[in-house]
């Protein structure tokens, strides 16, 4: 049986639950650019249907436009030509293209991806080409086969891929995210395991079949194991789960209630453990030797995470002060310096250029206070900060995608959780996964 006084506690810390405080808020600047909102034109693209190449390819080359097309519009780089203003000419080679019907209003594209998908030998074969419409002489800026398994998840597949590549060449040079994972808390029948779903929330499935309740997923850098914390019978414990055997693999006990691990880009493991007491941020390697206590104050030290630019930083909250705050720090401790100013905050992400840190904040935090818990992005030079929801519910443990431009989150708590995705200027919000759904985590790649 769950020892509830326990899993209380458990829960307090992970949303760094502490004691009163209150002060003089900060104050929303408008010129926070976060990479999606920094005034840029977007670039006009078409996404053509692509050209059936064999008889049987009908099925799976619709899974492949359809999810070509939404990976393109989800990037938040790109102007993307409706499908109901296109030509209907459908191009598959690029001697069948007239780069006219394409320039011409109301579709007045840029480029267009385009080109065909046929069905041999029980895999899907995919040519692939992007052409610039502006320059007649030399259009051809993408030109690719890709083959992957024929069935839909092999569509699907390739165009994660295409559109990845298209991201990387037309989008300043930053890998896209559509063959990105997402991992998850999910709540069943009294357990919690660890899911993965794909960026656009296909493919939900378990990862974890514990049968007990399992926290705050983290992924490694190179994708091969899980961190979380789970409960046993030695209480809430770091565990570790292999992506590459598919099953647990050993992780030290550390004493204490051991929560929220996070990766660094080296392979390092934070994670807070109240082993000597208050809960305080350790530092293992990734197998868990060498712990060591990089804070030491009165009041919960929990949630960290990583600056993955340089893998020297921490960001965490602490409830030293009083209520939550968020605080960043020198891997070794030095450095201190505290972020937030009032309000309750919980469950800091940090952006993967080390400019920015996301976090759960109730700026005004109170009885009777107007507002909610919701996700804020702060520039950490300047300390501005913008409010990216609002309305929606209360909202908890952002978590970045590896090209810097959107947020993953969770809406509401408990059974209703849901995992709900934006861009990182707030806009773009839905739903990725449904009711039970909760402390989402964003793969490194």
């Amino acid at each position: 049986m769950v020892n509830r006084t326990r899993l209380s506690f458990v829960k307090m810390a992970a949303v760094a639950a502490v004691v009163l405080f209150s002060s003089a808020a900060l104050h929303a600047q408008d010129n926070v650019f976060t990479g999606t909102n920094t005034g840029a034109d977007r670039i006009r693209i078409a996404a053509a249907n692509f050209r059936a190449g064999s008889a049987d390819a009908g099925s799976l080359k619709q899974t492949f436009d359809s999810v070509l097309f939404n990976d393109l519009q989800n990037a938040g780089v790109f102007d993307l030509v409706s499908k109901s203003l296109q030509p209907q000419s459908m191009p598959g080679t690029p001697q069948e293209m007239h780069l006219d019907e394409w320039t011409a209003a109301p579709v007045s594209a840029a480029y267009v991806a385009f080109g065909s998908l046929s069905v041999a030998n029980n895999r899907v074969v995919v040519n692939a080409y992007v052409d610039d419409t502006h320059n007649a002489q030399y259009p051809q800026v993408l030109g690719k086969q890709y083959t992957e398994a024929g069935d839909d998840n092999g569509a699907r597949t390739i165009a994660h891929k295409l559109a990845d590549e298209i991201i990387l060449r037309l989008g300043g040079g930053i890998p896209g995210i559509a063959e990105s994972k997402i991992y998850f808390v999910r709540a069943a029948g009294g357990n919690k395991e660890i899911w993965a779903m794909d960026y656009d929330g296909a493919n939900a499935h378990a990862v974890t079949h514990l049968g007990t309740i399992s926290l705050s997923p983290r992924v490694s850098p190179d994708n091969s194991r899980i961190a979380f914390s789970s409960l046993g019978k030695d209480g809430f414990q770091i565990r570790m789960y292999s992506l590459l055997l598919n099953r647990p693999i050993s992780f030290p006990s550390g004493g204490g209630t051991n929560l929220s691990p996070a990766w660094s880009s080296n392979g390092q493991l934070a994670y807070s453990s109240s082993r000597t007491g208050d809960p305080e941020i350790f530092i293992t390697d990734a197998n868990g030797g060498g712990a060591k206590r990089v804070t030491n104050s009165r009041g919960p030290d929990v949630s960290p995470t990583w600056n993955p630019k340089t893998g020297s930083q921490i960001a965490f909250i602490s409830g030293r002060s009083g209520l939550p705050q968020v605080y960043i720090m020198d891997a070794d401790g030095a450095g201190l310096q505290r972020m937030t100013d009032g309000g309750y905050a919980t469950s800091v992400s940090w952006s993967p250029n080390g400019q920015f840190l996301a976090f759960a904040w109730d700026r005004k935090y109170g009885p009777g206070a107007p507002g909610g818990q919701d996700i804020y992005v702060m520039e950490i030079a300047s300390k501005r900060w913008i409010q990216l929801t609002n309305g929606i519910g209360r909202c908890d443990f952002p978590s970045w995608s590896p090209d810097g431009r959107h947020i993953v989150f969770a809406v509401g708590s408990g059974a209703r959780a849901e995992v709900w995705t934006m861009l990182a200027d707030g806009t773009g919000k839905h739903k990725l996964a449904g009711t039970g759904s909760d402390m989402p985590n964003w793969s490194f790649r």
